[in-house]
């Protein structure tokens, strides 16, 4: 099967349709699976690490609005019930736009593009059972082969990959993305995000603060910068005491929220193996490997490792095996794998 060029895409760095079976043309009736979402493992395992978080936000938040009634007079519940009720615009289509453009710099397809990534895209829904209409396709202007999902219907290819894949490559990047929303990935990522951003913020200014007072202080008198150091140290030893050492806990927590979501990254490859296109994602992974080698990229470090929020990819491809092993079988979407 040949394909007639694209305008807006170079003929020359486009590859064949004809890798990638298309079963779900535009008119196929397609089975969609009653339940579109779903909360897996991870995403309680991240809501769980970040309890404390929130907690401690809306102490801050809370703590925030009694000064401001103190201050100016409206009721102090009023900022915390606001900020609560905030998570909500994970969900809501104008918000996440505005996040797509401004906060993850991405750009609506142009007609051309769109012609290319929305067929594939709805191979890949149709296969899962879901319906595609509800995400929103974005582009990002990277040379990087690489994908995102975000808020609740934000899925993002980079530009190098939407003209330089494969169809079938591309849609297993797609599948791999739309496991990241179907999971409940993407919206317990950017909640915990949220609710903790209050108090990771109190945090940085107290410490910032404790350092320049320290640092003022000993402009004028050392013995005084020493009293308050010890003051300090005695204060934080007291807390440790009375809350029996759970701060120490915080310190294992970008470790353990690194680890969530590299289980997160093995579970939507999973996904996407599933629907038939394991293949086609190792033939990605290889490919950036072989990238990496020949631009003699380094390994990383041990502690690099343990706080990376995404495996090697070589981690990935060795988990990838056991689903390339598996004889394919009919997803949920009710359409044979083949």
């Amino acid at each position: 099967m040949t394909t007639p060029p694209t305008p807006g895409i170079p003929q020359e760095s486009r590859a064949p349709v004809d890798d990638l079976d298309y079963r779900n043309a535009p008119g196929t009736r397609i089975h969609l699976r009653a339940r579109q979402r779903s909360a897996d493992a991870t995403v309680w395992g991240r809501l769980a690490l970040h309890l404390p978080g929130f907690l401690t936000s809306l102490l801050v938040v809370a703590g925030a609005g009694m000064l401001l009634e103190a201050w100016l007079g409206p009721p102090a519940w009023l900022p915390a019930s606001l900020w609560l009720c905030s998570g909500a615009l994970v969900f809501h289509r104008p918000s996440e736009r505005f996040l797509a453009r401004h906060f993850f710099g991405l750009q609506h397809p142009l007609p051309a593009e769109l012609a290319t990534l929305a067929p594939v895209w709805r191979e890949v829904t149709a296969r899962a059972g879901i319906d595609g209409a509800r995400y929103e396709l974005w582009i990002e202007e990277s040379d990087g082969l690489n994908a995102l999902a975000a808020a609740g219907h934000i899925v993002a290819v980079t530009r190098r990959a939407l003209e330089q894949l494969p169809t079938g490559q591309l849609a297993a990047v797609l599948a791999h993305e739309l496991g990241h929303h179907t999971r409940g990935h993407t919206w317990s990522g950017l909640l915990t995000w949220w609710y903790a951003l209050p108090g990771r913020l109190a945090w940085r200014g107290l410490a910032a603060g404790t350092v320049r007072l320290v640092r003022v202080t000993s402009g004028f008198s050392y013995p005084v910068a020493v009293v308050l150091v010890l003051l300090l140290g005695w204060l934080a030893f007291a807390t440790l005491t009375a809350t029996y050492g759970l701060p120490l806990l915080l310190l294992a927590l970008p470790y353990l929220t690194a680890a969530v979501g590299r289980r997160a990254e093995l579970r939507a490859d999973a996904h996407a193996a599933v629907l038939g296109f394991g293949p086609m994602l190792a033939q990605v992974l290889h490919g950036v490997l072989a990238e990496e080698a020949k631009g003699g990229a380094d390994g990383t470090g041990r502690l690099s490792r343990l706080l990376a929020s995404h495996p090697d990819h070589r981690t990935r491809l060795h988990h990838l095996q056991r689903h390339l092993r598996q004889t394919p079988g009919t997803p949920q979407g009710g359409h044979p794998l083949g």
